[in-house]
């Protein structure tokens, strides 16, 4: 029997029936991720053995998940893709694994990420490029990488990756799974490499919304080792999934749907969008069309560089060969650390700090700096404005399907600034965000992002329940059978 086209709650009802065992499914997950990671490169590292503290009163006793390369777990190595943490090994646990292991999950592997968790194509891990499951020539998309193409080949039912601009959402979309970004501080953050602190979100890789809401159920809550967690709401996501949606209020931006754009790609994603829109005013949603100012659309991006590189550059100060890295054997300090990061570090991290370093000089900071952090601020007002009258917005999660390898992006076009820019938002404002596949183009999966107000994640996550059942592009596996 197959169990990797399984849901968690399929393979819950399995192994409570004793259909399976837990060796069973760690065996199977295992051995796949094995099997895929010669051509895809999912693994940074795959678990020799199982490890299970059983909990019975938990959905997810027994279920084996993948957990990107980010996130600290204590004896297990922990690189973040980059070579100057090759051989990094904590000594604590973060707290999303902690809860796993306490809900009784089983860890088949860590995943491969763009260095450091600061990019957006899976081509900067320091084990190689990871490929799209679906078609080995295109790019994943990035950071979460790996963990998206767990979950899209069938090796775990559910993975977590981190999300700073678009890292789960994204990818979610370019390998056809769900990619649920929480409201900032809904799950702790603690043991997760900051990357951009104000940023940066715990998300959720599944096949379909449900599995996304028993994780979250799981991993939410507050903690006292991260002060920008939020207090439990003491609302049960899975519980609430099936709440009516009928009257709810959506809005798109005009501005992002209008694109100019040469691309018949493209034309054929808008197409696909306008036309489930309509699909989805038939469950009863009432969803209209509102206008932001295009300056401030395409002012997302550059906003988004600043911060985060600025913020990387500060957190990551610490990776000096001297408290972390490999030590050279120089003569004193500075051409230590010099050494350490000139060799520990690709060029695109290189230039992000440079980036950052620029941003955060004393000359610059009122210009660059702070003037992004008012920008931020101004976005962040226009969406919660209109949260006033709506529940939330709805739009293609980004213009293209993934793209091939060799492709490159003019980041300058209008199509490129604002609709692959817009998920950034999310993050501005720590809202609730959540990816859903809705179709196909050219034989690759695209989908819709849906994104709410902040602390209203059983909501976003309720709306999105509706919306999957009605697009009926859920627990899709992407391997071929050639593939094993």
């Amino acid at each position: 029997m197959r169990y990797d086209n399984l849901s968690v709650l399929e393979l819950r009802k399995l192994l409570d029936n004793k259909e399976i065992t837990i060796e069973d499914l760690f065996n199977n997950s295992r051995e796949l991720a094995i099997k895929l990671n010669g051509d895809y490169n999912n693994f940074v590292t795959i678990l020799d053995k199982l490890e299970h503290s059983s909990n019975k009163n938990s959905l997810l006793n027994g279920i084996p998940y993948a957990l990107k390369d980010n996130f600290s777990t204590k004896d297990i190595l922990t690189t973040a893709s980059s070579n100057i943490l090759k051989d990094y090994i904590p000594v604590y646990n973060s707290t999303v694994y902690q809860k796993l292991i306490d809900a009784g999950c089983v860890l088949v592997g860590k995943t491969t990420l763009d260095e450091l968790a600061m990019g957006g194509t899976g081509t900067t891990c320091h084990t190689g490029v990871v490929r799209n499951i679906w078609d080995k020539k295109r790019m994943v998309g990035g950071s979460s990488s790996g963990s998206a193409n767990a979950v899209a080949s069938g090796i775990v039912p559910f993975a977590l990756g981190s999300d700073t601009g678009d890292s789960v959402r994204k990818p979610a979309s370019y390998v056809g799974v769900v990619g649920f970004k929480p409201t900032y501080g809904r799950i702790s953050r603690y043991g997760l490499f900051a990357f951009a602190s104000s940023l940066d979100h715990v998300g959720i890789f599944a096949r379909n919304v449900k599995d996304v809401a028993i994780v979250t159920d799981v991993l939410k809550g507050k903690d006292t080792n991260d002060m920008t967690s939020l207090e439990d709401d003491n609302i049960n996501y899975l519980d609430n999934l099936d709440n009516e949606i009928k009257g709810r209020k959506l809005f798109y931006i005009k501005e992002v749907i209008n694109v100019k754009t040469n691309n018949k790609e493209t034309d054929e994603i808008i197409k696909n969008f306008k036309e489930n829109i309509d699909k989805l005013r038939e469950l009863g949603f009432i969803i209209e069309e509102v206008s932001i100012d295009k300056k401030l659309l395409e002012a997302v991006y550059p906003t988004y560089n600043i911060i985060s590189c600025a913020e990387a550059t500060s957190n990551n100060a610490n990776l000096t060969g001297i408290l972390y890295g490999p030590r050279s054997d120089k003569d004193n300090i500075n051409d230590m650390i010099f050494d350490a990061r000139t060799k520990g570090f690709s060029e695109l991290i290189k230039r992000r700090f440079v980036i950052g370093s620029y941003v955060l000089q004393k000359e610059n900071q009122e210009k660059l700096f702070l003037n992004a952090c008012r920008v931020r601020r101004i976005i962040v007002d226009k969406i919660n404005d209109l949260f006033k009258k709506y529940d939330g917005y709805i739009l293609p999660a980004c213009g293209t399907v993934a793209p091939l390898l060799e492709d490159a992006s003019d980041k300058l076009t209008e199509e490129y600034l604002i609709l692959e820019n817009h998920l950034q938002i999310g993050n501005f404002g720590g809202f609730p965000s959540i990816t859903i596949p809705c179709g196909y183009v050219n034989n690759m999966p695209i989908s819709i992002n849906l994104t709410g107000r902040a602390k209203e994640d059983s909501l976003v996550l309720n709306m999105a329940y509706h919306i999957s059942n009605k697009l009926g592009n859920h627990d899709i596996i992407a391997r071929r059978d050639n593939d094993v």
